[in-house]
């Protein structure tokens, strides 16, 4: 979006809120708990995944020839996985950034409470940008991984499908964060990044009406 932090309020917005990124677990849960299309189609991709993987463990268990604890072993490697690609989902995100018109792009970790995040300082992003960003590194890699498992044997079909199920639950941020567009969809909303005091802003203004 083509417009500078400054020039904001001067465009119609107005702040809705203020994010520290040391609270943005709570953030997260609170949009993702709230009703909305997207929390719920986050909420139904994890059940498919796992009912998914529940199905196979059980379909190849009837068979003579699969061991159901080398199974389970295989499926946790794909949790191991699945922590390996964090630097990978967080790099497809400052790519996502770019690829918008952002400029200065960093990272920010916080082992203890366990969020990653992609910043893009100053860079003022509508919905449609925002979405894009946020949905990229889900989209790339749940792509990648359901491509290969239809080239691999039954053992490693599970450790894919136990990488997709991890790094699906890992991108609960971004997915709660689209719920905060969504959850606020009466209102063009925009958002960016401050990260020398680490913090993210919402500006928000009514939508226009559509004249027929």
């Amino acid at each position: 979006m083509k417009l500078f932090t400054e020039e904001l309020e001067k465009h119609g917005y107005i702040l809705l809120d203020k994010l520290d990124h040391k609270e943005l677990i709570p953030f997260v849960k609170k949009y993702l708990n709230a009703k909305s299309v997207i929390s719920r189609i986050y909420t139904g991709i994890n059940i498919v995944i796992a009912l998914v993987i529940i199905f196979l463990l059980w379909f190849y268990n009837r068979g003579d020839n699969f061991e159901i604890g080398k199974g389970f072993s295989h499926l946790s490697y794909g949790f191991a996985i699945a922590f390996a690609l964090i630097p990978v989902h967080e790099y497809i995100h400052a790519l996502a950034y770019k690829s918008q018109g952002a400029v200065n792009t960093s990272y920010d970790a916080n082992l203890r409470k366990f969020y990653f995040m992609a910043i893009a300082d100053k860079f003022v992003a509508n919905k449609k940008e925002f979405w894009l960003v946020a949905l990229a590194p889900f989209v790339v890699i749940s792509s990648l991984l359901i491509f290969f498992i239809f080239f691999v044997n039954t053992y490693w079909s599970l450790t894919i499908l136990g990488v997709l199920l991890t790094h699906t639950a890992f991108s609960s941020g971004d997915f709660g964060m689209m719920c905060y567009f969504d959850f606020h969809k009466d209102k063009e909303i925009v958002t960016y990044d401050d990260k020398e005091n680490g913090m993210s802003f919402f500006y928000g203004k009514p939508k226009k009406l559509e004249l027929n």
